[in-house]
């Protein structure tokens, strides 16, 4: 199983309707506003890096109102 922590930058005042949409996207197993350079932080997992870096690629970073992502593969 491979776990990552997805960073999510949104636009102004999108953080709390984001919110629920990223907790929907699959893959992802719980998400939370943040306070700091990044607005919502994402945990993903899949069987596979290339399944967590989909979820990512085609399911958070492609949402309307998403400005950047950055995702950390856990190494343990």
């Amino acid at each position: 199983m491979v776990t990552a922590f997805i960073m999510v930058k949104t636009a102004a005042g999108k953080s709390d309707e984001l919110l629920e949409a990223v907790r929907q996207s699959e893959g992802i197993t719980e998400a939370h506003i943040v306070a700091g350079q990044y607005d919502i932080i994402a945990e993903a997992s899949g069987d596979e890096v290339y399944d967590v870096m989909q979820s990512v690629a085609t399911r958070v970073r492609d949402l309307e109102g998403v400005a950047d992502t950055r995702t950390y593969i856990c190494l343990e």
